[in-house]
């Protein structure tokens, strides 16, 4: 495998798992305990941070050679606030139910410290291709435990799975709504239950990255 190839796949790797931004660098918890009432506020959000995550790296990777040091950060906040931005404006005028659920979250995109961390450390030493993968991969790793833990306090807090679906693609995914045989407990949609199922996931992604033992011979 030549050293090109092995960068991009370290890149996704890194960002979708082992240095994930949510698991690992515990980054963006803001959001992530406020909004993840349900899987399509997760997912939303999650697409949002990811569309930014990319386009900012794409961004500053390519006029890296050009920008004065000491304007480096102003830049990634201009770019970031300037994308976030747009995602708002359009969110509130297609998806107007779903801007209202999010809140001003959107908007506070630009104030994740991921942004400046991926811009600083990789969108502005590395190239083109491998700048955009980490910021897509970046943004996939947060899309998934914005998800995975929507789905976990939809389930034990609402009964129900992807109940929200039209918000996000109309009316006629409907149908697709889950409901189980309980109406849920309310402390999974309370903050408490936030901190409650990000400790589970977390405990269970350190389970999962604990080295096997060897079989007994």
């Amino acid at each position: 495998m030549s050293p090109a190839s092995n960068n991009l796949r370290t890149a996704v790797v890194d960002g979708l798992w082992r240095n994930n931004l949510t698991f690992v660098q515990l980054l963006g918890l803001s959001p992530l305990f406020a909004v993840t009432t349900s899987v399509v506020n997760g997912f939303a959000l999650g697409l949002a941070t990811a569309a930014v995550l990319l386009v900012t790296n794409t961004v500053i990777s390519l006029v890296r050679h050009v920008v004065v040091p000491a304007w480096r950060v102003p830049l990634f906040v201009l770019v970031a606030s300037a994308l976030v931005t747009v995602i708002d404006l359009v969110t509130n005028a297609l998806f107007n139910d779903l801007h209202e659920a999010l809140g001003l979250y959107v908007a506070l995109i630009v104030a994740n410290c991921a942004l400046v961390a991926q811009a600083d450390t990789v969108a502005s030493r590395r190239p083109l291709a491998e700048a955009a993968l980490s910021g897509l991969a970046t943004g996939l790793g947060a899309l998934g435990a914005l998800v995975l833990l929507g789905g976990v306090r939809e389930l034990l807090g609402h009964g129900t799975l992807f109940a929200g679906l039209p918000m996000l693609f109309g009316n006629r995914t409907d149908g697709f709504a889950l409901n189980l045989p309980f109406s849920g407990m309310l402390i999974a949609v309370l903050p408490p239950g936030a901190f409650f199922g990000m400790a589970a996931l977390l405990a269970l992604r350190a389970r999962l990255m604990q080295p096997r033992a060897a079989a007994p011979r």
